[in-house]
């Protein structure tokens, strides 16, 4: 199975909040209210009680899919049909061709009752949310129809002005784990190298150099040839934010510092620190050459070869093969020239983009809330993630949460496994994440990596850029200029580090970065961000 698609959903189900668990509630009737019922034409809506409906109701909904397994044969959705009394025709489409299929329901005006994991961004929530084609939630939230949503709204604000557009409504709902760390798959040091070298891990950019070089020169691999490499790449999209945070930069596009100011940040001047950098590796060959030409799946032949050094994966044994373990540490961010370096743009505990969303053509919006509304909850949560209890787990003491692993046949892999019990695997669904969903499932080597991220990343870490929406116009101008200057902005990256362009020309490039519209990105965003911060 695709090591992406496993590495979004241990960072969906995997990662822990117990306060925001708390939020939530982890009692028996998972957090409802107490209300009354509310008829609608459709017979009864039910605020406190499962099931949700007293008369049968089918809606259709539309989700990308990973083809694991059909949807209709999901223990997870059945047992949910079960429990609510929801029946779901599903219109799903395979993750590669989502997008297009989704625009093209848009533009077709055939929608579904439901999206699903359907990334929904800021413009289409805006555009297709002002023009009433997607429905505001928040009455809905706010009416008793999603108990669970309402109390993480109130406990965290943040993350309702975080989804509230600039028209006041919410038109979508996020995945939410406030205790989510990593943004993208760290950097990793194989630990063999480091013990051969009887190397501490580097504190500083110079002392990188130097270990770097130390493994170029000195064989830790202990074959008797030169062919180490010290430092691997897929064209720097696997290390570049790791990277820029050694010069204080927490994102590669745009962030907003400690005292809310946005900065574009190609033209920072940490930015040119981090291009002068790995134009120095690249000079000394510490930094691979097929960077810029190789696939993952051959960058991480070298790893499995013993070849590499430092690299980019989700865990360390992907690219160096073996079992979990803490033999390769996680690469402690390393400070330069800048001042306040270094930092580590963490995750903001949110999804980027809206996970459900209920549309126009919905016989029951109500309904739909309550639905959706259960997987915010520790029981729904609890169903989507790890599958119905006595399948893949067993609780050891249901009163305190704890679980256990059931024993698996020869041959099994149990993701892949979970993968047939449950729709939430390798897509970004709506739903949220607590210790508690993983109480006595976790391994040592979870509890490990828990234990670097306290170490290394957590104390200089900061999310960087709240979710905000642009208006329509703003977004549209975004969106070109930011197309216009990515493409500038990635060929550029390949000619400096390679030295194809001379870092003396730096003033020159960011004189045509402005004039293509980098000024304009920072004022766009600082006026959201303002807001937002209000």
């Amino acid at each position: 199975m695709n090591k992406i698609r496993k590495a979004s959903l241990i960072l969906l189900s995997l990662t822990t909040s117990a306060a925001l668990l708390q939020a939530c509630g982890a009692n028996s009737n998972d957090g409802n209210t107490g209300t009354t019922n509310t008829n609608v034409s459709k017979g009864a809506i039910s605020k406190d009680a499962f099931p949700i409906v007293d008369k049968p109701l089918t809606l259709k909904m539309m989700s990308q899919d990973v083809g694991v397994a059909d949807w209709n044969k999901m223990p997870v959705m059945q047992e949910m049909e079960k429990i609510t009394g929801i029946h779901m025709e599903y219109q799903n489409s395979p993750v590669d061709s989502f997008a297009t299929k989704k625009n093209l329901v848009f533009a077709s005006g055939d929608l579904p009752d439901v999206f699903y994991a359907a990334e929904l961004t800021s413009a289409e929530q805006v555009t297709y949310g002002t023009q009433g084609v997607l429905l505001p939630l928040e009455k809905y939230i706010d009416g008793g129809y999603a108990p669970n949503i309402k109390k993480i709204f109130d406990e965290y604000p943040d993350i309702r002005k975080s989804y509230t557009t600039p028209d006041g409504h919410i038109y979508s709902l996020p995945n939410i784990d406030l205790s989510a760390v990593w943004y993208r798959g760290p950097m990793w040091y194989n630990g063999k190298f480091l013990k051969a070298l009887n190397a501490e891990e580097p504190k500083t950019t110079e002392e990188l150099y130097s270990y770097l070089k130390r493994v170029k020169e000195e064989d830790p691999n202990g074959n008797g040839k030169q062919d180490e490499i010290p430092l691997t790449s897929v064209k720097l999209d696997d290390l570049r934010m790791y990277f820029l945070g050694f010069w204080g930069i927490y994102n590669e596009v745009y962030y907003a510092d400690k005292e809310g100011k946005v900065h574009y940040s190609p033209q920072e001047e940490g930015y040119k620190g981090y291009l002068t950098f790995l134009n120095r590796l690249w000079k000394e060959e510490l930094l691979d050459h097929e960077t810029f030409s190789q696939t993952d799946d051959q960058k991480t032949a070298k790893g499995k070869n013993n070849q590499v050094a430092l690299f980019n994966n989700w865990f360390p044994y992907f690219m160096l093969g073996g079992e979990p373990s803490g033999d390769n540490p996680l690469m402690t961010p390393v400070k330069s020239e800048i001042a306040g370096s270094p930092v580590y743009g963490k995750h903001p505990g949110l999804s980027t983009n809206g996970t459900f969303a209920i549309t126009s053509s919905n016989p029951s919006p109500e309904a739909s809330m309550r639905w959706v509304d259960y997987l915010y909850g520790y029981d729904g949560a609890t169903l989507f993630a790890q599958g119905p209890e006595n399948m893949l787990w067993k609780y050891k003491n249901k009163d305190t949460h704890e679980k256990e692993w059931l024993p698996l046949e020869a041959g099994q892999d149990r993701e892949e496994l979970r993968g047939t019990l449950t729709p939430n695997y390798g897509i970004p669904a709506p739903g949220m994440g607590s210790a508690e969903l993983t109480k006595g499932l976790r391994s040592e080597f979870d509890s490990w990596l828990d234990q670097q991220n306290a170490e290394k990343l957590t104390p200089i870490a900061k999310s960087p850029f709240p979710y905000v929406y642009l208006t329509n116009d703003q977004q549209t101008e975004a969106t070109a200029l930011l197309a216009d200057l990515g493409t500038y902005v990635t060929q550029m990256e390949a000619k400096f580090v390679t030295g194809q362009e001379p870092l003396s020309n730096w003033d020159k490039y960011v004189a045509q970065l402005k004039k293509m519209g980098s000024d304009k990105i920072v004022e766009l965003y600082q006026s959201a961000y303002d807001s937002w911060n209000k």
